[in-house]
């Protein structure tokens, strides 16, 4: 199919803030009409770009799992930009979930709550009893979800296991042909996913997906209601397994048993006492892999370029300083996919602390390099 491209006023300033004139909001209606006729488009968010469908119709819902060529048992979030829209969606929503909702709505915090039976397609859920919904802050979002009027179902905007998109042409390196239609609103904000969490009885919240909503964050928008959940080393299924499915019982939520986010090299994060320890043996085994031929790639923060020999590989990319986990947040995705087209076979990322926002990039990072870690100690 041909994937027809709608490009926004000012998709090409991330520093300007979208202004809709006239042909943007044809455009809009355009695609809003495309998701009624049950078919995909491929939205900007403030976190990542998204593929959407109604979330009602179960044909719209696997088409966007065979444009992934995401696995059955992976659920999907759903995107609303009016909370009337819970009422018809959710079973019931608890104090603490409203808390945070007051806090982070809109904005990336997705709520998985008990859905109401037959309020979406059951592929949405993976057949479980839970939705996820959140409501994105980002206003090319919002303006298609109410021009929709349907609630609108939508992973990441890329094929199942790559890196998740932060510019429209992102999308179309992986979905062109694939997918009715892409909206270029420019660069997305967060570059990482939504923070996925869920109340559980007590009023205790579990941290499913972290993302750009950190714990201690919900923990004061929830009135100081403990937080616990999964860590960077969360347990993944392998690439080999994701394709048929994998194992066990459907997650929670999008990102919790599946490796993600992969670059088309093998990736290992390197780790150590020190960043000295680390970037010496970093160093050591780029220069074994060029010795063998290899296109090397090495994803470093500012502070340590200094402590990589000149042309350590042939493809450097720096997150920014370790101090602005918000760079490395919005950068990583592209990142990955500048050492793709390096054509980088070999490819070494030093660490970060795993916490605060550094949770979100260090569980993103284990993810795409499929839990491989080198220890330099």
């Amino acid at each position: 199919m041909e994937t027809k491209v709608w490009k926004l006023n000012s998709a090409d300033d991330e520093a300007e803030q979208w202004r809709a004139n006239a042909a943007d909001l044809a455009a809009l209606e355009e695609a809003a009409e495309m998701l009624r006729e049950g078919r995909t488009v491929a939205f900007p968010t403030e976190t990542v770009y998204g593929l959407g469908a109604d979330a009602r119709l179960t044909e719209a819902v696997e088409a966007i799992f065979e444009a992934k060529g995401r696995p059955s048992d992976n659920p999907l979030i759903v995107h609303i930009a009016d909370r009337a829209l819970l009422a018809e969606l959710v079973a019931e929503v608890p104090e603490e979930a409203r808390a945070l909702m007051d806090a982070y709505w809109p904005g990336p915090l997705t709520i998985v709550l008990p859905v109401r039976p037959g309020a979406v397609s059951p592929r949405v859920t993976a057949g479980l009893d839970t939705v996820g919904i959140r409501m994105p802050d980002h206003p090319v979002a919002l303006a298609l979800l109410k021009a929709a009027g349907c609630p609108v179902a939508a992973p990441s905007a890329n094929r199942s296991g790559r890196p998740s998109p932060t510019l429209a042409a992102h999308v179309l390196d992986d979905l062109a042909g694939r997918i009715g239609g892409v909206i270029d609103g420019g660069a997305s904000g967060v570059g990482l996913e939504s923070t996925v969490v869920q109340v559980q009885q007590g009023g205790r919240i579990t941290v499913l997906r972290p993302g750009g909503v950190t714990a201690q964050q919900l923990s004061a928008a929830a009135g100081g209601a403990p937080v616990t959940g999964a860590d960077a080393a969360a347990d993944f299924t392998p690439p080999d397994q994701a394709e048929a499915g994998g194992n066990g019982p459907a997650p929670r939520a999008p990102g919790m048993k599946y490796a993600h986010y992969a670059p088309r090299g093998t990736l290992s994060v390197v780790t150590g006492s020190s960043p000295e320890r680390a970037a010496k043996r970093a160093a050591a085994l780029l220069a074994e892999a060029r010795a063998r031929g290899e296109v090397t790639g090495l994803m470093l923060f500012e502070e340590h370029r200094s402590l990589y020999p000149d042309g350590a590989a042939s493809c450097v990319v720096s997150l920014g300083p370790l101090a602005s986990p918000e760079q490395a947040a919005h950068s990583l995705y592209a990142a990955l996919r500048e050492f793709d087209e390096a054509g980088a076979g070999y490819i070494l990322s030093e660490a970060c602390p795993d916490t605060g926002l550094g949770s979100a990039i260090m569980n993103r990072l284990m993810k795409a390099a499929a839990g491989r870690v080198i220890d330099a100690d």
